[in-house]
């Protein structure tokens, strides 16, 4: 039984609109017809052009570059379809920027992360899908429902038409310790042996490779994480792994946030191919050959229809 809107709606910002034309081609529906741009002095403006009153409303929206932008964008269109009397509001944020300011690394530090999922619930959101959250303990900052998808079925989808039997022999790898959680699942799904980079933070974004835990000799590796930044920390890893034996290196990774130089380390780098989501476009002007994106769009779909009917959303992993 249906207990939440009349029907579904669908709208976007500008933050990854082919996402959401992907998510409503999914759903046999039309993308909202509404408008998000800015002012001359930078304010963003909204403007929804068909009704909302009773419906259903997803906002797909990922606070991904420019991340205040898309932030601010997302706000104001739940509050523009509040006020326009949507029956309940989903803010579907495949990438949920912030979430690594997750707490208080040193005195006076701001949990930027919480903040975020005040502005959401403050600004009338009903709940939040979400994928891979840097730090699960983010759904504790909502006091609205939350549901965080999971990218690894994807990645175990495809790695395994990609190497079939071979996944047996071959090794799953952490980039830190942080990370082991999430390739300890990845590799036991693939039956994958399991290793670990254990390195030191020198400063942000910057980090020296201490040692491999775990035996990688004459192996192939793939670099699992949630996300890959400005990728000094990946093709580090890489590189130890290789000089420690590795025969051929991969990489994947929920999110692509590719900041700055990212995408040139990648093709410069020992990885043979590095597999992203969706949930963040690619650069703009990217021509490289090393980085593949796949799409989340069937699986936001789904989740999609699932709120809507109230079914379970855990049962699709």
């Amino acid at each position: 039984m249906i207990s939440h809107g009349k029907d579904i709606k669908v709208f976007t910002g500008n933050s990854n609109p082919a996402l959401a034309k992907a998510i409503c081609e999914r759903l046999y529906k039309e993308l909202g017809n509404s408008e998000v741009k800015g002012f001359a002095d930078g304010e963003v403006s909204v403007s929804l052009y068909e009704p909302v009153r009773g419906s259903d409303v997803f906002i797909v929206q990922s606070t991904c570059k420019p991340v205040n932008d898309s932030l601010m964008e997302l706000l104001i269109m739940i509050d523009a379809c509040r006020r326009a009397s949507a029956g309940r509001i989903t803010a579907v944020v495949p990438y949920f920027g912030y979430a690594r300011q997750d707490r208080k690394a040193k005195a006076r530090d701001p949990i930027s992360a919480k903040l975020v999922a005040n502005l959401i619930t403050a600004a009338g959101a009903d709940r939040v899908l979400t994928m891979d959250l840097h730090a699960n303990q983010i759904q504790g900052f909502f006091d609205i429902p939350l549901d965080n998808l999971a990218g690894n079925p994807i990645f175990v989808d495809y790695f395994t038409e990609k190497f079939g039997d071979e996944c047996l022999e071959m090794v799953a790898v952490s980039p830190d310790v942080g990370s082991v959680a999430r390739t300890r699942a990845f590799a036991q799904k693939l039956h994958m042996g399991l290793a670990i980079v254990d390195k030191r933070r020198l400063r942000p974004n910057e980090s020296e490779v201490m040692n491999i835990i775990g035996d990688i000799k004459g192996k192939k590796c793939i670099l699992f994480d949630d996300m890959i930044d400005t990728a000094g920390s990946l093709c580090g890893a890489a590189a130890a792994l290789a000089e420690n034996g590795a025969s051929e290196i991969y990489a994947c990774a929920s999110h692509g946030v590719l900041s700055k130089d990212a995408t040139t380390k990648i093709e410069n780098s020992v990885i043979k191919e590095t597999v992203v989501l969706d949930t963040i476009p690619l650069p703009a002007g990217y021509t490289g050959s090393k980085i593949k994106q796949l799409s989340v769009a069937t699986m936001f779909a789904e989740a999609i229809k699932r709120i809507y009917n109230e079914d379970s959303i855990s049962s699709l992993f």
